[in-house]
C-alpha cells in the first residue's frame, strides 16, 4: 500500500467516519421505529445496527454479510452475496447500508428483502447524476473498502434509475432524506452534494 493511500485512509477515518456514522446513525433512527425486528443485510462490523439499538432498546438486529470481520457487534452470519438465507416475513424491516452498490444484482437483491420484510425496507445509497458524481463516488469506495475486500463494481444509480427500480419491484418510497450532512465542512461540500439518500419503502 502506497504512502498516499494511507494517508487518504487516515484521514478518512479520524475524520470522516466518525462524523459519518453520527449522521448515518441520526437519519436512520429518524425513519425506522422504535421497535422492530431487523436484518443488516452487508452489516460489516455491525456499527450502524449496534447504534440504532442502542438508541431504542425495542430495536432487535441480525446481520448477514459476504466478508467476515474479526468482530461484529450484532449477531451476524455469512451469506453468499446472491441468497439472503432467510424465509418470508421473518423480519420486520431490511436495511441495507451502503451495499447495493456493491452489487450487479440490487434488483434481485431488493426482491428477496421485499419477500423477507414484513413492514419494509430501508436503504442508504448514492445518487449518481453525473460523471463528476460518478469519479468522487468511485474515489470514496476506494478509500474505505478495499481493506476489507468488500467488491468494487462502482454499480451507481441515478435518482430517475431508482424510481424506476423501484417501480419494478412495486415498492414506493414513503419518506426519503437527501440533506444528512454526513461529512463535516468542508468535506461535505465535496463529499456530501446531493450524493447520499436515505430512503424508508413499502410495499405498493
Amino acid at each position: 500500500m502506497s504512502i498516499a493511500r494511507t494517508a487518504h485512509e487516515a484521514v478518512y477515518n479520524k475524520f470522516l467516519f466518525s462524523n459519518r456514522s453520527e449522521k448515518l446513525t441520526q437519519a436512520l433512527d429518524s425513519l425506522i421505529p422504535a421497535s422492530a425486528s431487523i436484518l443488516d443485510v452487508g452489516c460489516g462490523n455491525g456499527v450502524i445496527s449496534w447504534n440504532l439499538g442502542q438508541l431504542r432498546s425495542g430495536r432487535q438486529f441480525t446481520g448477514v454479510d459476504v466478508v467476515e470481520r474479526d468482530t461484529c457487534l450484532i449477531p451476524c452470519q455469512m451469506y453468499d452475496g446472491d441468497v439472503i438465507p432467510f424465509a418470508p416475513a421473518s423480519f420486520d424491516y431490511v436495511l441495507f447500508v451502503d451495499v447495493l452498490h456493491h452489487t450487479t444484482n440490487a434488483e434481485r437483491l431488493l426482491a428477496q428483502a421485499k419477500r423477507i420484510a414484513r413492514k419494509g425496507i430501508v436503504i442508504k445509497d448514492h445518487y449518481c447524476e453525473s460523471r463528476l458524481d460518478h469519479y468522487t463516488l468511485a474515489f470514496m469506495d476506494r478509500i474505505g473498502n478495499p481493506q476489507h475486500g468488500i467488491p468494487l463494481p462502482n454499480s451507481y444509480k441515478s435518482s430517475r434509475e431508482w424510481r424506476e427500480l423501484f417501480g419494478r419491484l412495486g415498492v414506493h418510497e414513503i419518506r426519503t432524506l437527501t440533506d444528512i450532512g454526513l461529512y463535516p465542512v468542508p468535506f461535505n461540500l465535496i463529499f456530501g452534494r446531493g450524493l447520499h439518500f436515505v430512503s424508508i419503502l413499502e410495499a405498493s
